[in-house]
C-alpha cells in the first residue's frame, strides 16, 4: 500500500539525511540567538542586578511593576524587533536547507556530504523561497476567509446564541486545518519536484504541486495527516516533560538545554521524516518526474 510505503521509505530517507539534520539543528540554534541575546542585553540594561526577577518569583508585585517602567521600553522594543528578524531570517534560513534536505532524501540513495548539502540548497534557495512566500501568503488570506469572516458576521448576529462564536471558530477552524494540510502538500510536492530539476523553475513547480495533491489526494492526504499528528504529539509529549522543570542548580539548566536540543533534533528528524514521505508519493506515482510533466497533452 503506498501510504505505509511512504511512512517506511520516508524513516529511511530522513535517516539518510542526518547530516543535513544536524546542519538544521545548528543553523537554527543560531537563528534564535538572534532573538535571545538581544534580549538579554536588553534585560541586563534595563534592569541590572535589582532583585526584580526574584521578587517576581513570589507573584505580581506593584512595587516592582512600578520600577520596571524605565527598562520595559527598551525591552519591548528589543524583543518586537528581534520576533521580526526571526521571522524573517527565519524564512530564508528554512527555505535555504530545506533544498539541502530535500535533495538529501530524493532518489537515487547516495551519502550527501557537507559541501553537497550546502551545493544543493544554494541551488535550490530561490525557487524554495518562492514557493514558501506564495503559499504563506495564500494560507494567510484564506485564513482571513474562512476564520474571520465567519467570526465578524456571527459577532455582529445579535439574534445569534452565545454559543454562536464558539461553534463558529471550531467549524472554521476545522476547515481552516484541511486546507492548511492541503496547501503544506502542494509546497512539499512542488519542492521535490524542484529537487529533482536542475533548471529553476518556481510556477512549474507549483503546477506540479497542486496536480500531485489533487492526483494521489486519497493517499496523500491521510499520510501528511498521520505524519503531523505524530509531530503535534511528540511536541505535546516535549512540553510534559520539560515544561514542568525549574532548575536550580547550572548543572540543572545544562542538562536541561542538552534534553531540549535532543528534543528538537528529534522533531527536525520528524519533519524531515514528512518531506521524505511526501518525496516517496511523488516517486512512486511518478518514477521520474521531471519536464516531461508538462508536455503531455
Amino acid at each position: 500500500m503506498k501510504i505505509f510505503k511512504a511512512f517506511r521509505q520516508g524513516s529511511v530517507r530522513s535517516l539518510r539525511a542526518w547530516r543535513g539534520i544536524l546542519i538544521t539543528w545548528f543553523a537554527s540554534l543560531l537563528t534564535v540567538s538572534l532573538v535571545v541575546l538581544p534580549m538579554r542585553g536588553a534585560l541586563n540594561s534595563g534592569f541590572g542586578k535589582s532583585m526584580v526577577t526574584e521578587k517576581l518569583r513570589d507573584g505580581l508585585n506593584l512595587e516592582v511593576l512600578s520600577d520596571l517602567s524605565s527598562g520595559l521600553k527598551s525591552v519591548v522594543s528589543s524583543f518586537i524587533s528581534g520576533f521580526f528578524l526571526l521571522i524573517l531570517f527565519g524564512m530564508i534560513v528554512n527555505a535555504f536547507l530545506a533544498g539541502g534536505l530535500f535533495d538529501s532524501i530524493k532518489s537515487p540513495a547516495r551519502k550527501i556530504s557537507a559541501s553537497e548539502f550546502f551545493r544543493a540548497s544554494a541551488r535550490n534557495f530561490l525557487t524554495f523561497f518562492v514557493i514558501s512566500l506564495i503559499i504563506s501568503v495564500i494560507i494567510i488570506s484564506l485564513a482571513f476567509i474562512i476564520v474571520g469572516i465567519p467570526l465578524s458576521i456571527v459577532k455582529d448576529n445579535k439574534t445569534a446564541s452565545e454559543a454562536a462564536p464558539f461553534v463558529a471558530a471550531i467549524i472554521s477552524g476545522s476547515v481552516l486545518a484541511v486546507v492548511i494540510i492541503i496547501f503544506m502538500l502542494v509546497a512539499d510536492f512542488a519542492r521535490a519536484w524542484q529537487a529533482r530539476n536542475e533548471k529553476q523553475k518556481c510556477l512549474k513547480a507549483l503546477v506540479f504541486g497542486f496536480s500531485r495533491t489533487f492526483r494521489t489526494f486519497f493517499s496523500s492526504f491521510p499520510t501528511m495527516l498521520i505524519v503531523l499528528a505524530v509531530i503535534v504529539l511528540f511536541m505535546f509529549l516535549t512540553i510534559i516533560l520539560l515544561g514542568p522543570w525549574r532548575p536550580i542548580t547550572s548543572g540543572g539548566v545544562f542538562l536541561l538545554f542538552i534534553l531540549s536540543q535532543a528534543m528538537f533534533i528529534i522533531n527536525l528528524f520528524l519533519k524531515t521524516w514528512s518531506y521524505g514521505c511526501v518525496t516517496s508519493l511523488m516517486e512512486q506515482t511518478d518514477p521520474t518526474p521531471d519536464e516531461a510533466f508538462f508536455k503531455m497533452p
